[in-house]
């Protein structure tokens, strides 16, 4: 049972989907308002903003699913009840940039300007996402003890009682919130469109990969059974951008030349 945040009369709060809204909310209203410093059509950020929004949870549902066939085999039903969680990061990553490229193109906007204004909402919308993942506890984190582990004892968590664990959500939203502070002074100071795009893809491919450590969930290793799919996900991720980041530097000198 996912874990109650506010409950009058008949109008159950889960403290999950509140968070989803609430990172939902951030998200857009930071996009709206970069849109309008960097001089781009507000307007079409915002609908940008819904299209990528609504395929996100639908990507990253879908992949949830897929890595986590048996928790819906006895009732498929619970497939639809993402307040409960059950999100997986890169399945809405894939999936909102395809339906991003595609909206961007067909509106004629700016694909690496809008791609930078986008980078540090979908930051920052992570941060509170995983404070709601962290209090619902939709995945398990490996079992430590320290000064800094969680328990839980209420009965209605899905996080195991009473077992001290990694709080790993925390460290990945600490970790969004560090790159949020990044991706805000390398906007301020950024050479050419797109560098705030890749350096956000860069800084998130390694930093989710070592917290991937403290957080196994689903592990089907691949390489020897010591990298998960999001690792090896994530460093993919990392030398794509530094690609990008050398290759847009370069046609942004040329330019100039």
């Amino acid at each position: 049972m996912a874990t109650l945040l506010l409950k009058i009369s008949q109008l159950s709060i889960l403290i999950y989907g509140f968070f989803i809204a609430l990172s939902l909310t951030v998200g857009i209203l930071f996009a709206k308002h970069t849109a309008k410093s960097s001089g781009v059509d507000q307007a079409k950020i915002m609908d940008l903003c819904v299209y990528f929004l609504l395929a996100a949870i639908f990507g990253s549902r879908l992949v949830y699913i897929i890595l986590n066939p048996g928790n819906f085999l006895t009732d498929p039903l619970e497939i639809l009840k993402i307040w409960k969680g059950g999100l997986d990061v890169y399945g809405g990553l894939v999936t909102a940039l395809a339906t991003g490229l595609i909206y961007v193109k067909k509106v004629n906007l700016p694909l690496w300007k809008t791609a930078d204004i986008l980078a540090p909402s979908i930051v920052i919308g992570h941060v509170t996402g995983k404070l709601g993942c962290f209090f619902a506890g939709c995945n398990l984190a490996k079992p430590y003890e320290s000064p800094w582990s969680v328990s839980v004892t209420r009965a209605f968590s899905i996080i195991p009682k009473g077992a001290p664990l990694q709080p790993a959500h925390l460290y990945s939203a600490l970790n969004s919130l560090l790159i949020f502070g990044i991706l805000l002074a390398v906007r301020r100071y950024n050479k050419f469109d797109g560098q705030v795009l890749w350096v956000c893809v860069l800084l998130f491919g390694i930093t989710r990969s070592l917290i991937e450590l403290y957080n196994p969930g689903i592990r089907n290793h691949y390489l020897y059974g010591i990298f998960s799919p999001s690792q090896l996900l994530g460093g993919l991720m990392a030398i794509i951008a530094v690609v990008m980041l050398a290759y847009l530097s370069r046609k942004a000198h040329e330019i100039e030349d």
